[in-house]
């Protein structure tokens, strides 16, 4: 206990770097405090509040069990339908990408060279990709799915390479010397040490992107978003709490399934 208590004593103590870095975090904190201006909030944004409030709680029932193209459970099987091609796509697209971004895999100039594409693509927002896609498309789930592809991208080839780089090597060693070939040591070497892992990442980017799909429909991405603001716009409030139930159910089981499935992924 002694010998512990002046291993403690001597320790180097980070007094002065903690001090700044708390007096930063609080003048940022009281900073931002400049964005919050009640003064701009009129009483007609609290009675639309209120509005939405009691549309969630008296739901048009009818829209939410509608099964036609113009109900609440048609436009969520488009959102998930948008939401999984996308995330498919862009997993597909990332793995190559990540492969030329892991630095013991590449060398390092073109790993520097692909994280900086990378980076560029992580950049640039959903709904601008969203408006960009609309131009070329026409508005519609396909420009959704272009969008959650590319968005996609970024992120997922981020986290390859993370996984990639933790690859245990010694494996691959072990299989050298026993002569195996290039295809041997990546289809028993590699590719049982990342699927796991790599299909854990894609179901949580999926779980992101359900909520993006239902952002883009707000830019004619396709989805629910669209009928969600053209009842706002249109105060037909039981409609939005109806679109919005159907959205915070659909959310909710998503997220439970794809937690249950990457625990059962990561832990085996």
């Amino acid at each position: 206990m002694d010998l512990i208590e002046k291993q403690l004593m001597h320790a180097p103590r980070n007094n002065r770097y903690i001090l700044i870095v708390s007096v930063l975090v609080t003048v940022l904190f009281l900073w931002s405090f400049s964005a919050v201006n009640l003064e701009n909030v009129e009483e007609s944004g609290w009675i639309i509040a209120t509005n939405i409030l009691q549309g969630i709680v008296t739901p048009d029932l009818e829209l939410l069990l509608n099964v036609t193209t113009q109900g609440v459970l048609y436009l969520l099987v488009e959102t998930i339908a948008i939401a999984f091609l996308g995330t498919i796509i862009g997993a597909l697209l990332a793995i190559p990408l990540a492969f030329l971004s892991a630095s013991n895999v590449v060398p390092k100039p073109v790993a520097f060279i692909t994280r900086l594409f990378l980076i560029f693509i992580r950049t640039v927002p959903a709904l601008v990709y969203g408006l960009m896609f609309i131009r070329v498309t026409g508005p519609g789930p396909f420009a959704g799915v272009l969008t959650i592809a590319l968005i996609s991208i970024g992120m997922l080839a981020k986290l390859y390479v993370d996984a990639i780089e933790d690859l245990d090597t010694s494996i691959l060693e072990s299989m050298t010397s026993i002569g195996c070939n290039t295809f041997e040591k990546i289809r028993y070497g590699i590719v049982p040490q990342l699927f796991a892992m790599f299909l854990s990442i894609m179901i949580y980017r999926f779980d992101m992107n359900l909520r993006e799909a239902s952002i883009l429909g707000l830019v004619g991405a396709g989805g629910v978003g669209a009928p969600l603001i053209f009842a706002m716009n249109a105060y037909r409030w039981t409609e939005v709490g109806s679109i919005l139930i159907g959205l915070m159910v659909l959310i909710l089981l998503v997220e439970l399934f794809s937690n249950h499935m990457r625990t059962k992924l990561v832990k085996g």
